[in-house]
C-alpha cells in the first residue's frame, strides 16, 4: 500500500492494521529510538542502530541485524514526505509478564508523524529526584516522566531535570541536559540514556576542536556555570533559564555553537 501521509505505522516490512497493533496497546516491555528525517536522510544513523541493539541485547538476549531495520525503514520512507519524524520501537511477539521462547526474535514496529524541531525555550526546570530503571536504555513504560512533567507544569515551570540520590543532575524528562562554563562544553556525569544527539554533537564538538568536560553537577556548582541547555531527537539546544531556584544566564554562542556542530553531522541515507 502507498502512502504520502506523514503518519503511518508498521510492523517489520508492512503497514500494520488494527488487529495486529491492538496487543500492543498496553505492552511495555520494549525499547525505541526517535529520530527526525529530513530530506528521507538521517543524523546519527550509525548511533540509532547501536542504541537499538543495545537495548535489544539488554531486553531480549538478543537483536536484530543491522541491515535489517536498515530495510525495513527504508521500505517505509520510500512513498512518505521527505522530512518528517519517526520512531522505530522494538518489542518480544510474546508481550511481558511471559517467559520468552529461546528461539523468539523480537520485532519492529515503526510510526512516522510530521516532523518536529521542540519549544523555542528558554526553559525553566523543576528539580526532582529520580533515577531510571536500566537508564543506559531508551525503554517505554516511564509513567514517571509524565507524571513529574506535569507536576512542574503544575507548579510554573515548563519541564523537569533529575537528580540522583547523590544529588547529581542527570537528565530531564525526554532531555539531555549539557551545559557551558565559560570555556567548554560540560555533560553531566550521571547514570543516564546517552542521547543520540548527545553523540552527534560530542563528535562533532571533538572535530571542531571545541573543549567537553564530563563531570558530575549539582545544584550547589549552577551559579558557576554560564548557560545550560537541554537536547534531544528535536533539537540540539534549547536554551534553560532556570533550574529549581537557580537562574542561568543567556549563551548565545553556546546555544549556536550546539547547533553548528549538529550541522556538520552528515545526513545519512538508508
Amino acid at each position: 500500500m502507498t502512502t504520502t501521509s506523514a503518519t503511518m505505522t508498521r510492523r517489520n516490512d508492512h503497514e500494520a492494521g488494527a488487529p495486529e497493533l491492538a496487543p500492543l496497546a498496553f505492552s511495555g516491555y520494549a525499547h525505541f529510538t526517535a529520530m527526525q528525517v529530513r530530506d528521507g536522510r538521517i543524523r546519527g544513523l550509525d548511533l540509532h542502530l547501536a542504541r537499538l541493539r543495545h537495548g535489544s541485547l539488554e531486553l531480549f538476549g538478543r537483536a536484530l541485524p543491522d541491515d535489517r531495520v536498515r530495510s525495513w525503514l527504508r521500505d517505509a520512507l520510500a512513498d512518505a514526505p521527505a522530512d518528517l519524524s519517526l520512531t522505530a520501537t522494538v518489542y518480544p511477539p510474546s508481550g511481558e509478564f511471559t517467559v520468552a521462547a529461546p528461539d523468539e526474535a523480537p520485532e519492529l514496529l515503526i510510526r512516522t508523524a510530521p516532523p518536529a524541531t521542540g519549544p523555542e525555550g528558554p526553559l525553566s526546570l523543576a528539580v526532582v529526584e529520580h533515577e531510571r530503571f536500566l537508564p543506559s536504555v531508551k525503554h517505554v513504560g516511564e509513567p514517571a516522566k509524565t507524571y513529574f512533567l506535569r507536576q512542574a507544569a503544575a507548579q510554573g515551570h515548563d519541564d523537569v531535570a533529575f537528580v540522583d540520590r547523590r544529588g547529581r543532575l542527570s537528565e530531564g524528562s525526554i532531555w539531555n541536559l549539557a551545559f557551558w562554563d565559560g570555556s567548554a562544553v560540560v555533560w553531566p556525569d550521571a547514570g543516564m540514556l546517552a542521547g543520540v544527539t548527545m553523540g552527534i554533537v560530542r563528535r562533532q564538538l571533538d572535530r571542531l576542536g571545541v573543549a567537553q568536560r564530563v563531570r558530575e553537577v549539582t545544584e550547589a556548582d549552577l551559579p558557576a556555570l554560564a548557560g545550560a541547555v537541554v537536547m534531544n531527537s528535536w533539537t540540539p539546544g534549547v536554551a534553560v533559564r532556570r533550574i529549581g531556584a537557580v537562574p542561568l544566564p543567556e549563551a548565545p554562542a553556546f546555544l549556536a555553537l550546539l547547533h553548528r556542530a549538529y550541522e556538520a553531522e552528515p545526513l545519512s541515507s538508508l
